[in-house]
């Protein structure tokens, strides 16, 4: 992020403003990443970095129910890990997309614009990515939604009585 703010810095009378400052310095942020890439060394290999060097880290701050109440903190954490994890595992072209507009917040054209594809790619890439994550998603918690919601005991004896009394029954 330093050499993308001093690239911007140095270049500024670069800037044409045929898009907003955002989608410029994004566009920047990008190709010093790629440029990264490209110049990494072939010997050196991802895995022999230690575990967690390469993961952003961001520390929450405690929202003032999440704290007092430390299960609901705990289930907030836990699918905030399992949607982080669907985000991951998401094809690149439909993961950069996603996180572009969603996480960013940019617009279509903006996204288009730094990723170079079509505004329609964009929003083809933005639904595909959508449903991929709700699938992913559904796969890891589904069944643990199904044991939270057991069909016995109370809940099953009220949903009973309610469709019985519709049918008349009751």
């Amino acid at each position: 992020m330093q050499e993308t703010y001093v690239r911007a810095f140095t270049h500024l009378a670069d800037f044409r403003g045929d898009s907003s400052l955002a989608t410029w310095l994004s566009r920047i942020a990008m190709n010093e990443a790629l440029g990264r890439l490209r110049r990494r060394r072939p010997g050196v290999e991802w895995s022999s970095l230690p575990e967690g060097t390469l993961e952003a880290q961001i520390i929450q701050f405690p929202l003032s129910s999440a704290a007092s109440d430390p299960e609901k903190s705990m289930a907030q954490r836990e699918i905030q890990h399992v949607v982080e994890h669907a985000i991951d595992e998401l094809p690149e072209a439909f993961r950069l997309v996603f996180i572009t507009r969603v996480v960013e917040g940019m617009n279509v054209e903006e996204t288009a614009e730094i990723l170079k594809i079509r505004p329609e790619t964009v929003k083809t890439r933005l639904h595909r990515a959508r449903a991929l994550l709700r699938d992913n998603v559904e796969k890891k918690i589904g069944p643990v939604v199904m044991e939270a919601f057991p069909f016995a005991g109370q809940r099953c004896e009220r949903l009973t009585d309610v469709v019985l009394r519709r049918l008349g029954f009751g």
